[in-house]
């Protein structure tokens, strides 16, 4: 079955068609426009719903993952050869907004400053390219970069060290010239694929994900056609950035992942803890469920919306890194991350209603866009409420510990 049409909304009338008499051909349109790479990306702005008020399991990706990346730049080989005459190039695929972004340039930037200054006597100009699909808000990472790094008078450097650029577009295709890049950086957002298997939409398929929003524990079938999609879509990736990356030049990526083999596809989250608290999970389900039952929606409509993201095992990035070739792999390892502090958990044992709200705040930040795109505006808001009533309801939700799985791999360009 086309994306097209299976992301397309039920032609069955519902209240809200008078509201919003166009948001029937409200999916079509950004299907026919190119696809899922039109409307994937995290919510935008700095609202209470954007990505960059809920990014808080990101950030603490990037602080686990912080040393090592540290690490691997101190390792990395300096390209005393091009001297000053020519800038060293950096790139943050799937970039989207805030603060984390601009904290792992400006980490980076800093590290491989110091080490010029101190092992070759100058230093180089610095290029920051911020990627990510054009549905990203670029304006507002734009709007919160600091300014450039101009000399004053004292001759005291502002905070910016880097010249910046924005490049749209996705990172499973080319985005860059030939040998551009010196060091590419993919920061959560590798497990996020490029479109929805077809035969899990598909009802004559044996891998349609009937009555479900996402994969994790979902039949065989279902898992292999992602886990297909997924492979495809790490190939595409590294294939890309083989011919970008100079020789010498390192890749950096931490992803949604598992530490599991091939014959536990189906568990992406690692434990029931985790799969009852996950966003993506049961209380998704439950909540589409609450829009069927309501009349809002049939079940097609609910049928044909499926989270296009994959946590992949180390086995198949590490298989998928030696199928391309042209890499060295240095560091791969695989960490937990709590959902949340110990102090947000105690905050919200005394108010659930207010963890609801904060949970719904995260879906809305990294699903609304797609939502939308399925739903319109009007049911895709009825949605996130029944997500967030959900939560706050289940008082036993808060003495759960849900987990995030990620994947840290390094690896250098021969």
């Amino acid at each position: 079955m086309e994306l097209s049409r299976a992301m397309s909304i039920s032609s069955t009338p519902t209240p809200r068609e008078g509201l919003e008499p166009n948001y029937k051909e409200h999916s079509h349109t950004w299907a026919a426009e190119g696809g899922l790479h039109r409307v994937l990306c995290m919510q935008g702005g700095d609202d209470d719903g954007s990505y960059a008020k809920n990014s808080e399991a990101p950030a603490s990706a990037i602080t686990l993952c912080k040393p090592l990346l540290l690490t691997a730049i101190q390792s990395l080989k300096l390209f005393k050869e091009e001297g000053i005459k020519d800038s060293i190039r950096i790139a943050d695929l799937g970039c989207a907004t805030g603060y984390n972004t601009l904290a792992t340039i400006d980490m980076v930037v800093e590290s491989l400053r110091r080490r010029y200054i101190q092992e070759c006597g100058f230093e180089p100009e610095f290029e920051a390219f911020f990627s990510d699909l054009p549905s990203n808000d670029f304006n507002s990472l734009f709007r919160s970069l600091p300014a450039a790094a101009t000399l004053s008078s004292d001759g005291n450097a502002k905070p910016r060290r880097y010249y910046a650029a924005g490049v749209p577009g996705s990172f499973y295709d080319r985005l860059f010239p030939k040998r551009k890049l010196h060091v590419a950086v993919s920061l959560s957002a590798l497990h996020w694929l490029s479109k929805i298997p077809d035969a899990v939409l598909d009802k004559r398929s044996p891998a349609w994900n009937k009555g479900r929003a996402w994969i994790d524990g979902a039949k065989r079938e279902v898992v292999e056609a992602y886990a297909k999609q997924s492979e495809e879509d790490l190939d595409n990736f590294l294939r890309c950035r083989k011919e970008e990356i100079v020789q010498g030049g390192m890749l950096f990526m931490v992803m949604g992942g598992r530490p599991g083999s091939e014959q536990q596809l189906e568990n992406q989250l690692g434990d029931p803890d985790s799969r009852a608290k996950h966003p993506f999970a049961t209380s998704m389900d439950e909540a589409w469920q609450d829009l069927l039952n309501q009349g809002l929606i049939n079940e097609e409509t609910r049928d044909g919306f499926n989270i296009p993201a994959y946590m992949r095992s180390m086995e198949e990035v590490e298989r998928a890194i030696k199928r391309c070739g042209g890499f060295e792999l240095q560091l791969m390892e695989y960490q937990r991350i709590m959902e949340h502090s110990e102090e947000k958990h105690k905050e919200w044992i005394r108010d659930p209603v207010s963890y609801g709200r904060a949970k719904a705040n995260l879906v809305r930040a990294t699903l609304r866009p797609i939502v939308e795109a399925h739903l319109g505006p009007y049911l895709s808001q009825d949605l996130f409420n029944c997500f967030e009533k959900r939560v706050s309801s289940d008082t036993t939700l808060l003495h759960k510990t849900c987990f995030y799985g990620v994947i840290v791999a390094c690896a250098i360009r021969n």
